[in-house]
């Protein structure tokens, strides 16, 4: 009797694990379809010599890869990776080391700003493409109003994005532009819920404003850094609108991201394979980097245990 009501429990337990798993198919099921399947097939095209301008597919194994590692492919693969370590390091900082200034000054609750908040984050809502257009009208050599002001105070007009030494700076103010007022509310939303009551207690104990933020803001806000590292990461790796239209990866290549790297293979080469090489390469790096960021954190989390 025992071991029939037994069985007849685990049944039931059975039952409603299948009923919860069964709830979650349809969206697995979008996962798998939109997600996994593709992923598969990327990675079976880098293993081809597709080209677009040929229905034909033939299988060549790694000969891809060992093109852009040490054949004439690796010194694009290369370059653009730093170029896009550059533009990601540049929005990184604007994002997470700017955001956090502007959320310092703009904590104070008065009614001027209440007002500015908004104002710095509007960037965030004007879409890439536009804000690029923007942008090219402000920063064009002859026309463009900041030339015009440099004009005013006797200095010489600029090519912004038609020389190396100014093209990548300026594509990664304007992204910071338009990302370091989403930081800053993110950062102002961690920091209303940091309680109130340790500040007054370092205030009671002596501690300067200074020592506060190292002490009680900086560590509470140590989940909101990361999330931003993450996020600003990888959207800054996938890079490609501002470029697309501002420069198109020049002059001279120098603007050229990982992503219209992979967008001039594709779609201007028409080297599907080749394209789908560096797309899978992509994806490992973003991996393992977001991989790291969040072990580094973890890491974190125990030492802070064991000294507690």
């Amino acid at each position: 009797m025992v071991e029939r009501k037994k069985k007849h429990i685990l049944n039931n337990k059975m039952l409603r694990n299948l009923g919860d798993f069964a709830c979650t198919l349809p969206a697995l099921s979008f996962i798998v379809v939109f997600t996994y399947i593709p992923l598969i097939q990327l990675f079976y095209y880098s293993l081809t010599d597709w080209n677009l301008l040929n229905s034909n597919l033939r299988f060549i194994g790694a000969e891809n890869y060992e093109w852009l590692f040490v054949g004439n492919g690796s010194k694009y693969l290369w370059a653009s990776l730093k170029i896009t370590i550059i533009y990601t390091i540049g929005v990184l900082f604007f994002t997470v080391i700017g955001g956090l200034l502007l959320a310092l000054v703009f904590s104070n609750n008065s009614k001027v700003f209440r007002i500015l908040r908004p104002m710095v984050f509007f960037p965030r809502y004007i879409s890439t493409s536009c804000a690029a257009v923007v942008f090219l009208w402000i920063l064009n050599t002859n026309n463009g109003i900041l030339n015009q002001i440099l004009g005013l105070i006797d200095l010489e007009k600029v090519d912004w994005l038609g020389q190396r030494g100014t093209a990548l700076f300026s594509i990664i103010v304007i992204s910071g532009w338009k990302n370091i007022g989403y930081g800053m509310l993110i950062y102002l939303s961690a920091m209303s819920g940091i309680p109130k009551m340790y500040y007054e207690a370092a205030s009671l104990d002596g501690a300067s404003k200074i020592k506060q933020f190292i002490t009680i803001t900086l560590p509470a806000l140590i989940p909101t850094i990361q999330f931003l590292l993450i996020t600003s990461f990888i959207a800054s790796m996938k890079a490609f609108q501002t470029i697309d239209i501002m420069t198109e990866g020049g002059p001279f290549r120098t603007t050229e991201v990982i992503v219209y790297l992979i967008y001039r293979y594709a779609m201007i080469d028409f080297r599907m394979g080749r394209a789908s090489a560096i797309s899978i390469i992509l994806l490992v790096i973003i991996s393992i980097c977001t991989y790291l960021i969040i072990k580094i954190r973890k890491w974190e989390g125990d030492e802070i245990n064991v000294d507690e």
